[in-house]
């Protein structure tokens, strides 16, 4: 649908029917119709900040069979895989997105149960959608002989205020809700698109392969006035890899489309979701969980000395937390230079990490890159400079561990990636839960270097919260603040 002919916000969500109860009568359909099939959930996540709607489940950083198999056996029955494919290119993110998905099957038969695969990823529609999903796809025709009768689209983040009705995509920006393909989100230098209208999102990210006409939706006509039965009946109708579109603006939707897909699947369908946070938690029947507090985030009590704090997200949302955090006067701000990493300087990092360890003696570190946004000629250029600038930040945060961190905040999804696998050394990490509802989790490393096992770290996506959040999380953190 063209742009122009988009229509508002405000006509758009005042013609949809009620919604239905946010009760958990269809959630503990989920739960049951899990127990008794024994289903297995994987979810490969294109960053880490994927399990922010979801509690006590496992996130594994590694391509190794023995980690999915201890996530795994935990009582939620849910491993994320961080596969981080989002800083990478599409052929790289396509062979890494097929070893994880080979490895969490594998697991699943060696136990005799079916697992249900998530291709996890930007609720703003970035990421590499085609090429994983078809990496997914073809693993399955190859270990089990045939692929998904269906690939359900639903990138809601209710909590983050992403929300899909008449099909399109819609992100709340501040009080407004803005169709998503005219965010900034949108204009990004790798994953940019034009689109909405999540029918027409298909087309454009196949390249014009799928034709708008072969993408399915479920309304919320559908989901509020048919319930699971009316869900169960569109899917059972799904073949052949089709496409479908979810429609979701409450949890309530979610559960519904969860459950109507069990049933379906139940029936001897298949399908492989492609989603944002919010249906994770759907589909593996969780509820809410109010935000963690005091002890719930450091059981054994805080650690003595201060917080690291590493920033590299360049979402005008990050840079105005940022600021809102250094405006407060209680870190100390160290910065570390991109133009000088790009440059090749090795010792910048060296000093840079020796800064942060000093610092660290006496204050809070709120350790950032240069604002400037450093662009490359095209699109892989700008990823491939996206991971140098990473790598030096991992680097900075490995030299400081030594100064033994209280807890440690990383800000924006690669940066969360690369600072939780060569920073902090983790391999596995339990997802303990958020700080705010459905936002920013609160990861407690169980496999990890020396110096990080059992510290919180915190998973902050880059284009989520608002001004004050950055400074909020630091407070709550610090004892200081017990309340959202």
């Amino acid at each position: 649908m063209p742009r122009d002919s988009l229509p508002a916000a405000a006509e758009v969500f005042a013609a949809l029917p009620q919604p239905l109860p946010d009760d958990d009568g269809i959630r503990e359909s989920v739960r049951a119709i899990r127990a008794a099939d024994g289903l297995l959930l994987g979810v490969l996540d294109d960053d880490p900040t994927g399990s922010q709607a979801v509690h006590d489940v496992q996130a594994v950083t590694v391509l190794e069979e023995d980690a999915y198999e201890a996530a795994l056996a935990g009582a939620a029955g849910t491993c994320f895989v961080l596969t981080n494919t989002r800083s990478l290119d599409e052929p790289a993110a396509a062979g890494l997105t097929t070893l994880a998905a080979r490895g969490l099957m594998a697991v699943a038969q060696r136990r005799g149960a079916r697992i249900q695969l998530v291709s996890r990823s930007d609720s703003t529609l970035r990421g590499h959608v085609m090429a994983e999903v078809a990496a997914i796809q073809a693993t399955r025709r190859e270990m089990l002989g045939g692929g998904f009768d269906g690939v359900l689209l639903v990138p809601a983040f209710l909590e983050a205020g992403r929300l899909t009705a008449a099909d399109i995509h819609w992100a709340r920006t501040g009080r407004d809700l803005v169709a998503v393909g005219e965010t900034e989100f949108a204009r990004d230098p790798v994953f940019g698109y034009t689109a909405s209208d999540l029918r027409d999102f298909v087309t454009e990210r196949s390249g014009g392969a799928i034709g708008r006409d072969d993408v399915r939706s479920i309304s919320l006509a559908d989901i509020r006035l048919g319930g699971p039965s009316r869900v169960h009946e569109l899917l059972a109708e799904v073949r052949d890899g089709t496409w479908v579109v979810v429609n979701a603006t409450e949890y309530s939707d979610l559960d519904t489309v969860a459950c109507g897909a069990l049933l379906a699947e139940r029936a001897g369908k298949s399908f492989l979701f492609r989603t944002g946070p919010s249906f994770v938690r759907a589909l593996s029947g969780l509820g809410p969980r109010a935000p963690l507090r005091g002890r719930e985030i450091q059981p054994s009590g805080r650690r003595g000395g201060h917080g690291l704090i590493v920033v590299g997200s360049h979402v005008s949302q990050t840079s105005r937390q940022v600021a809102a955090l250094r405006a407060r006067g209680v870190t100390t701000d160290v910065e570390l230079d991109v133009p000088s990493v790009v440059s090749g300087a090795d010792d910048v990092v060296t000093a840079t990490a020796q800064r942060v360890a000093s610092a660290l003696g006496r204050s809070d570190v709120l350790l950032y890159t240069s604002r400037t946004l450093a662009a490359g000629r095209d699109g892989a250029d700008s990823l491939a400079i996206a991971r140098r600038v990473s790598a030096a930040l991992s680097r900075t945060v490995r030299g400081a561990l030594a100064a033994k961190p209280a807890w440690v905040v990383a800000k924006g999804g690669i940066t969360s990636h690369d600072v939780a696998v060569h920073g902090l050394g983790i391999r596995r990490a339990e997802v303990a839960g958020q700080l705010f509802p459905g936002v920013i989790s609160v990861f407690r490393p169980i496999d990890a270097a020396p110096g990080a096992i059992g510290m919180p770290y915190v998973v902050f996506a880059g284009n989520v919260g608002d001004d004050g959040t950055l400074a909020r999380v630091v407070a709550i953190l610090n004892g200081e603040q017990e309340g959202p």
